[in-house]
């Protein structure tokens, strides 16, 4: 059994519960190892995010933590790094790199906040050519290593969050499948894994994980690495259901 759990978020950015909190679940859950990924700070949205000014209090919680709950549970201190936010990741224990946003115009559209968002910056920055947003974004995602150093590439295919609610666009279509082969094309040299992560579905946005099959297929064929996250924004979801889809792995 999987006992360790990289992508957890807490009341330092948008999760739900403290850190000492997370742990405590995480102790009781016989976790191995928790590590700790709030967001780092983007300027232009700070709403789900920390400020440059927590950093500092971030890391000494977690030290306070690891002392104090040393020989229960190991604790890492990372950050999940937006490709458009600029921290100073040397002082963390490992980066998960994510693309949230989508640099259109002067404008970053919201990837994963609700449906709309993106219909509407469909019809405005893209001709109504939904399959040229996502083509964007597959671009932007293939950048992300070379942006953020990351250590986990985070959701892969996170564009795809609302597909099993409303019909955004065909994910068999093949100008949507070329994106994002060439995305894991530039990606996969790097030997950085890739979760599979249960998020959405704890959520409620989906019934499976991410990325969809298809891409951990193209992921496992090429040699490719990947690991379970939970995304957990509550300590009732971290390694949320790991159990069922430890077969992915």
């Amino acid at each position: 059994m999987i006992r360790q759990d990289f992508h957890v978020h807490t009341t330092f950015s948008d999760g739900k519960n403290t850190m000492e909190e997370m742990v405590l679940s995480a102790i009781d859950k016989n976790m191995e190892c928790i590590g700790f990924s709030d967001h780092s700070y983007t300027a232009f949205e700070p709403s789900y995010c920390m400020r440059k000014d927590q950093y500092q209090e971030y890391l000494a919680e977690g030290k306070r933590l690891r002392e104090k709950y040393a020989g229960k549970i190991r604790i890492l201190l990372g950050f999940e790094q937006d490709y458009y936010s600029d921290p100073d990741p040397a002082r963390f224990d490992y980066v998960i790199g994510s693309v949230h946003f989508l640099r259109a115009g002067d404008e970053y559209v919201e990837i994963d906040w609700e449906p709309r968002i993106l219909k509407d910056a469909c019809e405005k920055y893209f001709g109504g050519d939904m399959y040229a947003l996502t083509e964007c974004y597959y671009e932007t995602v293939s950048g992300i290593v070379e942006k953020t150093s990351c250590d986990l590439i985070g959701h892969f295919d996170l564009i795809s969050k609302f597909l099993e609610k409303e019909a955004l666009f065909d994910p068999e279509n093949p100008r949507y499948i070329r994106a994002w082969k060439k995305a894991l094309d530039r990606l996969l040299p790097y030997n950085i894994p890739f979760e599979i992560n249960t998020g959405a579905i704890s959520r409620g946005y989906r019934t499976t994980p991410y990325p969809a099959p298809a891409m951990i297929d193209y992921i496992k064929k090429r040699g490719g690495r990947l690991i379970l996250s939970s995304d957990a924004h509550a300590a009732s979801t971290i390694m949320y259901r790991f159990e069922d889809f430890e077969y992915l792995l």
